[in-house]
């Protein structure tokens, strides 16, 4: 037989003990973890579990808290496991190597344990989860030495063909004998590679190159926009503000550089293009609100005022742009 399915509950217990129950729970199934309750005075928690062969499964319920793994003591690398995480209930706020990924119901999440990682829920959460030794993975030619995390869907195409065995898997584990756990495993992991490998050919298009594109076209589309800041731009592309620092710094420039400098082409464009415009309306129109601080960073960047440009001639044209 497979593993019968083994509950936990924090209900009843005193706060502090609510914590470390829940910690001494996670650490047995993949490593050890601090966990806060945020603003919550108690941590109201239940988790479901079994094996089926060398997979874990798990059915989790847990009320607002944050869950990171403990660095000290013991060493992320002592836990070699892929967690797919099915959200089905509440939002969730994951975090890991520059990427900041929202976790809705319906949606699939694979990430390695073994790196550093954060998970904020800011309110009751339900999830299905799957602990995936690497060794299986890699058993089937599927690479996890450079894994970023990946959400995808749950509510079709493979994802939800995924989940449903997943949570078919988890109800009739106890039901299962060895041989047939193992042929169960076997065919869930094979399935899981499915969206696994989906999700491997999305990794190579948000590699730092990829990303930076992508900030770039996001950029370009809301120059127009005054309120466009790098707080916007970063929970659009689903990265932390100081990786999307690090992609613009290595191209020697700074993100507001990168927004102002595209901005003042614009306007010179337009004031070049569009003599019945103002200063003022094309400084307005492509994101400044003061039009004094506009031509100083137009004369600063360009070497003159934008009024020069109404009082050029056709056949005397402006120096480039510096």
């Amino acid at each position: 037989m497979s593993d019968t399915v083994r509950s936990l509950s924090t209900s009843g217990l005193a706060p502090k003990k609510q914590i470390q129950t829940w910690s001494d729970a996670l650490t047995d199934l993949c490593g050890r973890f601090d966990i806060d309750p945020l603003e919550a005075s108690s941590l109201e928690a239940r988790i479901n579990y079994t094996t089926v062969s060398q997979l874990k499964l798990c059915q989790i319920e847990a009320s607002q808290h944050r869950i990171a793994p403990t660095v000290s003591g013991s060493k992320l690398s002592e836990h070699p496991y892929v967690k797919i995480l099915f959200q089905t209930f509440g939002i969730s706020h994951f975090e890991q190597s520059g990427r900041r990924i929202d976790i809705m119901p319906g949606d699939c999440l694979a990430y390695d344990v073994s790196c550093p990682h954060t998970i904020v829920s800011p309110s009751l959460t339900r999830h299905e989860v799957v602990i995936v030794p690497k060794a299986l993975l890699h058993e089937r030619g599927f690479r996890t030495a450079k894994m970023l995390p990946c959400k995808l869907s749950a509510r079709n195409g493979t994802g939800r063909i995924a989940y449903d065995f997943v949570h078919t898997a988890f109800d009739e584990a106890n039901r299962l004998s060895p041989s047939n756990a193992v042929g169960v495993a076997d065919s869930l992991i094979d399935l899981l590679l499915l969206p696994l490998r989906e999700a491997d050919t999305m990794f190579d298009r948000v590699g730092p190159e990829a990303m930076y594109i992508r900030a770039q076209a996001f950029i370009r589309e809301h120059l127009r926009d005054p309120e466009l800041s790098i707080d916007q731009i970063s929970a659009a592309l689903g990265c932390t503000k100081r990786y999307l620092h690090m992609l613009f710094s290595d191209k020697g420039m700074t993100v507001s550089d990168y927004i102002w400098r595209a901005r003042l082409l614009h306007c010179r464009q337009e004031l070049e293009t569009q003599h019945g415009k103002t200063i003022t309306d094309v400084a307005f129109s492509w994101g400044f609100s003061s039009s004094s601080h506009f031509s100083r960073i137009f004369r600063k960047h360009f070497g003159f005022v934008p009024s020069a440009i109404h009082k050029a001639h056709a056949n005397d044209p402006l120096p480039d742009a510096l």
